[in-house]
């Protein structure tokens, strides 16, 4: 996930200094944008892009503190000037026409800190896959890890903090607080914690889940100024309404990199004999082509997925690495490939990730009753920390 390493700590944060400060008091959280010492204000952008000045007094206190310190007396005593752009902030104010009682700050370069030592954490402690099997009695969580050899995982998650991601978002900052009633089978979970020996079994820090899925389409219609794209779904055959917004990833794909990311779904058709785009083997599998379970998720929870296909290239690296795509530059008919949280029934989707480029991938995907099988390409959340 790509957790921005701030939001966790910051609102468990919030609530230690609730139960210290008087009730009336409001709580603004965002990233500071600007510091004006002489009007004696400070700018906030919160997570939801609103924008927040805090007015200072000659009351108003300041305080340090560590990502993912709850406790206010390890908060240390700052000045005004300590303040820089890019620190997160916290200010408890009682009206915003009033000077803030207090601001509370986490560092940028603390929250950076913070922020690898989460990635590394989750790297070396974490595992990711898909819901196989839930046992209620022992809130025990079965999953199929996905890559070139998929395993199975029994994680105990009887004392997990539990959240899921909301269905427009795989920011772990916009995850709901959850509980094990929520898993389904098909979920995707990232945990974090400590692995036996083999790895076999693991005991549950923390536990994030969702229901996720990948479309290719093609574009019906575009409107740039609202982010919304209506393509046809290849598979259904059923128009579906994309949305995006300021966390979608939009990429075009090269003709290169698409050919070559065509080449992994079916290497066995860039040989000479080998079976034409769309064959496929006994079981459904185009010839060549990845068994089920390849194309892990890798790098931090909340980002799009990777894709270990042949040469083991990354493709959440490898779209980062694309040219950004305006939805201005869609056509109608343009193939598309769409990652979003898993609705129901014909309602729109908020695209996660949104793909164009892909028509020679697509042409070398095999088709079973006329519907496209995308294989490998998996992009629903990664794994990893940026909590």
């Amino acid at each position: 996930m790509r957790f921005g390493p701030s939001l966790v700590a910051v609102v468990a944060y919030c609530a230690a200094c609730c139960a210290q400060a008087p009730p009336a008091l409001k709580q603004v959280i965002g990233e500071v944008t600007s510091i004006d010492a002489a009007a004696k204000q400070i700018k906030l952008k919160g997570d939801d892009g609103a924008a927040f000045t805090i007015m200072l007094g000659d009351n108003t206190s300041f305080l340090r503190v560590a990502p993912g310190e709850k406790d206010l007396k390890k908060a240390t005593k700052i000045a005004f000037s300590d303040v820089m752009v890019g620190d997160r902030a916290l200010a408890l104010e009682k009206d915003s026409a009033a000077p803030a009682r207090a601001v509370i700050i986490m560092t940028k370069a603390d929250l950076a800190q913070k922020h690898q030592h989460d990635q590394a954490d989750w790297q070396t402690r974490g595992v990711t896959g898909t819901v196989s099997a839930l046992n209620a009695d022992n809130k025990e969580v079965t999953i199929t890890t996905r890559g070139r050899e998929p395993k199975t995982i029994a994680i105990d998650a009887s004392a997990a903090d539990f959240r899921r991601y909301a269905s427009d978002s795989i920011k772990f900052a916009d995850a709901k607080p959850s509980s094990f009633a929520d898993l389904q089978p098909g979920d995707t979970v990232r945990a974090l914690g400590d692995k036996n020996e083999d790895g076999t079994h693991l005991k549950a820090e923390e536990l994030v889940s969702g229901a996720f899925e990948t479309i290719a389409g093609t574009v019906d219609s575009v409107d740039p100024a609202s982010g919304e794209v209506r393509i046809t779904n290849l598979q259904t055959k059923k128009p579906v309404v994309v949305r995006t917004n300021q966390s979608s990833l939009l990429r075009r794909l090269d003709p290169q990199m698409a050919a070559v990311l065509a080449r992994r779904l079916r290497p066995a058709a860039a040989s000479e004999g080998g079976p034409a785009p769309g064959a496929l083997a006994s079981g459904g599998r185009p010839e060549g082509a990845p068994r089920g379970g390849e194309g892990a998720p890798q790098g931090p929870p909340g980002g799009a997925a990777g894709f270990r296909g042949a040469g083991g290239g990354d493709l959440q690296q490898i779209l980062e690495r694309m040219p950004p795509l305006s939805l201005s530059e869609l056509k109608k008919g343009d193939a598309v490939i769409v990652s979003s949280s898993k609705n129901p029934g014909d309602s729109a989707i908020t695209a996660f990730s949104f793909v164009a480029g892909v028509e020679p991938f697509l042409a070398a995907a095999p088709r079973s009753g006329g519907q496209v099988n995308l294989g490998s390409w998996n992009l629903d959340v990664g794994g990893g920390s940026d909590q």
